[in-house]
């Protein structure tokens, strides 16, 4: 999914998307939450993923 779709459907700036992806602008519970329910999952698949990723960059 393109940045500009997940704002479209988080109802999000564009720039916002890019800033959070980079690492360059910290996200709130508030954005984090809307963006969650744009990419159609639930909290707990998002937050398992994001451990997987975590420990995966661990084991390196």
């Amino acid at each position: 999914m393109s940045q500009e779709a997940l704002a479209d459907k988080a109802d999000l700036d564009r720039t916002y998307i890019s800033g959070v992806e980079r690492g360059v602008r910290n996200i709130t519970l508030d954005s984090l939450e809307q963006i969650i329910l744009a990419l159609g999952i639930d909290f707990q698949s998002f937050f398992n993923r994001v451990l997987k990723e975590i420990n995966a960059l661990h084991h390196q």
